[in-house]
């Protein structure tokens, strides 16, 4: 494991930590791990870095994202933090034994929103520009989505909405700005969706709403909905569970072998 790195020296909050392959091993497929917290905090203790050691056991090296929170992430500065990120990573390939043109970003609850994000506004000339990166620097091969928030209209998970928005009181127009169901397009990237069915904190209807908008517009997808479990399963066994068994639901424990296998499956693009 790599000390974390920091991205921009204004913003020293924002950093990603390596978690590698070995280098013997020939150059990698990456991911992106993005942690949830509502916008609010980094919750990289549980969906943070035993999801990154969960993907390179699996042959994937990781990157665990800290990123812009509470007032910091007006205007979804979290975006812009993402971008950066994968813009370094690729940028560094070679120093990390990397494919640059096979990173994808994996997220959870509002690191679901923010991985989609990424899926979805990745070509934007906003967020290019604020990110201070090339087109395509940013694009992901393809977003996995764990419990994501999605929609700020239907069934929203309204914290995040106004931590990224920056108001107490969004209008609808707003909260459809950063709806992704909305955004999806033929620019849109390839998709991974897990949820439970039985998950109180971001309903089950988000990923639904999302995989439909996927599939409207032609943009291969998976989707995985588990009948039981808690928000906030992370890897759904014993080591993200924590003590505590309610987080533990080996139904869903199969997830990363799946999103692995999908990821695999997704063409490179030049």
């Amino acid at each position: 494991m790599f000390e974390k790195i920091i991205l921009r020296d204004s913003i020293p909050e924002v950093s990603i930590t390596p978690v590698l392959c070995d280098p013997r091993l020939g150059t990698r497929d990456a991911i992106l791990v993005i942690p949830g917290g509502g916008y609010g905090c980094v919750c990289d203790d549980r969906e943070g870095f035993p999801v990154a050691m969960a993907f390179a056991s699996r042959g994937m090296s990781a990157f665990v994202l800290k990123y812009s929170v509470g007032a910091a992430a007006k205007g979804h500065q979290p975006l812009i933090d993402a971008s950066v990120a994968m813009a370094y990573i690729k940028a560094h390939a070679d120093d990390f034994c990397i494919d640059p043109a096979r990173v994808s970003c994996v997220g959870f609850s509002a690191g679901g929103h923010l991985s989609g994000s990424l899926g979805c506004f990745w070509y934007c000339s906003d967020v290019i520009k604020r990110a201070e990166i090339n087109y395509g620097e940013n694009r992901p091969l393809v977003t996995v989505m764990g419990y994501p928030v999605v929609s700020g209209v239907d069934s929203p998970h309204s914290g995040s909405f106004r931590a990224i928005l920056g108001e107490e009181s969004p209008t609808k127009e707003q909260l459809m700005k950063y709806s992704l169901e909305l955004c999806v397009n033929e620019k849109t990237r390839p998709a991974f969706l897990f949820h439970t069915a039985a998950d109180a904190g971001v309903p089950v209807q988000n990923s639904l709403t999302y995989a439909r908008a996927l599939a409207d517009n032609k943009i291969p997808f998976e989707l995985h909905i588990y009948p039981y479990g808690p928000h906030g399963i992370a890897l759904a066994n014993e080591l993200t569970g924590m003590g505590r068994a309610h987080f533990i639901v080996p139904e869903a424990a199969g997830w990363v072998d799946d999103a692995v296998r999908f990821i695999r499956s997704v063409p490179t693009e030049q």
